[in-house]
């Protein structure tokens, strides 16, 4: 009970998903065998959207990270990278993905991550092959039309693990 307290704790404080309305991650988004968990982030910020052919395509993330005290600790935006404050960075593309518990999230994600060149030599993200995004909430743009010239930037909020192989 008192570890799951303090996960609860944890997750709160970095104004995540509440702890009692996280579903079990799917196996689709599971790590490869072998992988350790190394660092989570919590992320708030928006998705950035673009009116195209009338309908809301995809643009970019554009989100802080926090780790479990609540502390600013890096940024998240297109590419798409992570950078942790230390100088470590890292890029990554999608592996799998699996529709989010919640509705009106966007989904939830595995990543294959690779070092981003201007990257710091040491640091938190050093290392990393593969990231999980889960616990999402907010995110998806509105069904429907849309007027061009008009981008839209929609809140969400994720956790972010980070692995090791």
């Amino acid at each position: 009970m008192i570890l799951k307290t303090s996960l609860c704790a944890a997750t709160a404080a970095a104004a995540l998903v509440g702890c009692n309305a996280v579903p079990p991650v799917p196996d689709v988004l599971r790590p490869a065998p072998g992988a350790t968990l190394a660092l989570t982030l919590g992320a708030r910020g928006v998705q950035i959207y673009d009116c195209r052919d009338g309908q809301w395509a995809f643009v970019a993330p554009q989100a802080e990270l926090f780790d479990a005290a609540g502390r600013p600790a890096g940024t998240h935006g297109a590419g798409p990278f992570w950078q942790h404050s230390d100088g470590s960075r890292i890029l990554a593309s999608v592996s799998a993905r699996a529709d989010a518990p919640a509705a009106g999230a966007i989904p939830w994600l595995l990543l294959a991550a690779r070092p981003a060149p201007e990257s710091a030599s040491t640091g938190a993200l050093v290392g990393i092959t593969q990231i999980q995004r889960v616990n999402t909430a907010g995110g998806m743009a509105p069904s429907g039309a849309c007027q061009p010239g008009h981008p839209l930037r929609v809140p969400y909020r994720a956790d972010y693990h980070f692995y090791k192989s």
